[in-house]
């Protein structure tokens, strides 16, 4: 039986030297990878008092929805600045070039929401970092926040130490 790890392509040198790029296309296009995935994040879940699965744009909805789904929470995406419809509230955080914004409905948590985070990959942890801000302030509490994948050389969860924070698969490295 395969394991999750075998479904991820691994890219040398992309998209610059010395750089070990996971792709998880690999893990999508396959049936049985993809319900893994789901399943193992979603086990990382189990006993978990929450209300609220949210997920960032793109990869976080598609690990977040048949989350969600499976455990009868509802789901609230958070997109980049200006592709939400309604009011909303945002974040600018640093990137390593520049700065981006994150921006999620006003009216997506309510106060006192247990908030599960789902994402495909922690890095640096930044981004992760501008969302769970983005959550507390209105009102919500960040109780786990959940990652297919994560880069250990990258020093992301120490960003996020105040965090409950799981990781499926676990890379040494960049």
């Amino acid at each position: 039986m395969k394991k999750l790890e075998d479904y991820v392509r691994t890219i040398p040198n992309f998209p610059e030297e010395g750089v070990m790029f996971r792709d998880i296309t690999t893990i999508l296009k396959d049936k049985d990878g993809l319900r893994m995935a789901v399943d193992q994040m979603s086990a990382a879940l189990a006993d978990l008092d929450f209300d609220v699965v949210l997920g960032p744009e793109s990869r976080g909805f598609i690990f977040g929805m048949p989350i969600a789904y499976n455990m009868h929470k509802s789901f609230v995406p958070v997109r980049k600045k200006g592709k939400l419809p309604a009011e909303t509230v945002s974040v600018d955080y640093d990137l390593e070039y520049g700065k981006a914004t994150l921006e999620i409905h006003k009216d997506a948590i309510k106060s006192g929401d247990k908030v599960v985070i789902v994402d495909d990959l922690i890095a640096t942890g930044g981004t992760m970092e501008a969302i769970c801000r983005l959550v507390e302030s209105l009102g919500g509490e960040v109780v786990k926040i959940v990652f297919l994948m994560e880069l250990d050389g990258l020093n992301g969860r120490e960003k996020l130490s105040k965090y409950d924070v799981a990781s499926v698969i676990r890379y040494p490295g960049k």
